[in-house]
């Protein structure tokens, strides 16, 4: 007997059977665990660690810089909302680029963003593990990472669920501080502290040109990076899949105007500000300093602890969710090792990828450690991994809905990821040459991998893609 029409489930309209899957993993987050997801990952506060690099590349325009970041990055995140309504599936750019283009530009995308996914973790584990051997000097760097990695692994391996949890708990804990410091900053400056009240960090006539905002735009960017995070659990999203990307232009503005108030702070307090943009910020203090400034020294230990908290526990949380979900969607399809598929019968989560991914984390964390260009190194080559990755994307839009499926939404699918596109290639035209040395050999080494499977007759394929126009 069919049951009343008041309490009949509607087809979802995201369902993983039209694509050749079966459902595995579990779907239980609500656009809310998905927006929070998404600010963990990008870090509310995550301006505190490069705001003296960002300060001194933009001329002390700080603010601005992240303005244009913010609208640039707006530009990604609708080809993502677009990409992941038409394909509410892991895997992010691989799998858009995959079904949006063809199987092989998506191995070739997925191999890319790897440099973002698998190494940011061990970045985020590394820079965290640094300021708690600062505080606490008495126990070592590498002991830290291997703190931070156990936690971590051990609260993803729990579930998506449990990993939701303490990620409104860290959100909550980061915004309290941001809170404080904001308005302790606010209050000081009221009182004749620091700089004076002023607008000079979102224009400052004496020191803009263009040449030189975009410049730093291309650093302010790392903040921004994770918000397309969320497309990676599209398969443990219980609404329709618009929220994805509702949920990912909603965290890219909800962050932007956090990053935007933070600087514009701290900038009015930052001490010895001609020195800043002389020198910069090597030792990577000044939003510290600025806390300083306002409060003394508790505000600035405070705003440090903050930092490493926020880095080497929640940012690394969400990153390394993110991680074994791209691993798991390129293992299901025959194109990494398969055991990185298997999913927890209990947890439902991809339990063996989660593991690699802290195994990797673990091994990079402590061979970077031993070197003095670590955090240099791993920064750039996340950065290029995810800007190249994102050029494929916007160029899969354009392909997907205008060429194949005649799509006269121009606006959406045509005109936004074009201009997407333009951005991004500034950006990693102007990376640094380390990072296009290391970033062109990675992909080299992909498109040698893809030719092996071509010859061996192991060419790249997706599930369904005979159901697909």
């Amino acid at each position: 007997m069919s049951e009343p029409a008041e309490i009949q489930r509607p087809v979802r309209d995201d369902s993983l059977e039209q694509f050749g899957y079966k459902q595995e993993l579990q779907r239980s987050l609500t656009f809310a665990d998905l927006l929070i997801y998404g600010l963990i990952f990008m870090v509310p506060i995550a301006p505190f660690g490069i705001f003296g690099s960002v300060y001194q590349g933009s001329g002390g325009m700080v603010a601005l810089t992240y303005v244009i970041g913010m609208v640039a990055m707006m530009f990604t995140a609708n080809s993502y909302a677009q990409m992941a309504h038409a394909f509410p599936m892991a895997g992010s750019v691989y799998t858009y680029a995959g079904r949006g283009i063809r199987p092989w530009v998506g191995f070739l995308a997925g191999w890319v963003i790897m440099l973002d996914y698998v190494l940011v973790p061990g970045l985020l584990y590394l820079v965290a593990s640094v300021a708690m051997n600062s505080i606490v000097p008495a126990v070592p760097v590498w002991v830290w990472i291997v703190l931070f990695i156990v936690l971590n692994t051990v609260v993803n391996y729990m579930g998506i669920e449990m990993t939701a949890r303490v990620n409104k708990i860290m959100l909550i804990g980061e915004l309290i501080v941001l809170a404080i410091f904001i308005g302790i900053g606010l209050a000081a400056v009221a009182q004749g502290g620091g700089n004076g009240f002023s607008f000079t960090a979102f224009y400052n006539p004496e020191t803009f040109h263009w040449t030189v905002i975009l410049g730093a735009v291309s650093i302010a960017v790392l903040s921004f990076l994770g918000f397309d995070g969320i497309s990676m659990l599209a398969e443990e999203n219980k609404q329709s899949s618009r929220q994805i990307g509702r949920a990912m232009v909603a965290a890219l503005l909800l962050a932007g105007a956090l990053f935007i108030a933070q600087t514009w702070v701290a900038s009015m307090l930052v001490p010895n500000s001609a020195t800043l943009l002389a020198e910069g910020d090597p030792a990577g203090t000044a939003f510290y300093d600025a806390a300083a400034v306002a409060g003394g020294a508790w505000l600035s230990g405070l705003t440090a602890l903050a930092t490493a908290i926020a880095w080497g526990f929640a940012n690394s949380l969400a990153a390394q969710a993110a991680t074994s979900r791209l691993l798991f969607a390129m293992a299901r399809d025959g194109e990494l090792p398969r055991f990185l598929a298997k999913v927890h019968p209990k947890h439902r989560v991809p339990v063996n990828a989660t593991f690699v991914a802290a195994a990797v984390s673990l091994a990079l964390g402590l061979y970077m450690s031993s070197r003095a260009d670590g955090i240099p190194l791993l920064s750039t080559l996340v950065n290029f991994g995810a800007m190249t990755a994102f050029l494929v994307l916007h160029a899969a839009v354009v392909n997907h809905f205008v060429v194949r499926n005649r799509s006269t939404d121009y606006l959406r699918h045509l005109v936004m990821p074009i201009i997407g596109f333009a951005i991004l290639l500034f950006v990693v035209i102007n990376a640094s040459i380390a990072a296009q040395t290391l970033g062109l050999t990675w992909a080299a080494i992909g498109v040698v991998i893809l030719l092996i499977l071509k010859v061996t007759k192991r060419e790249p394929e997706l599930a369904g893609m005979e159901h697909q126009p």
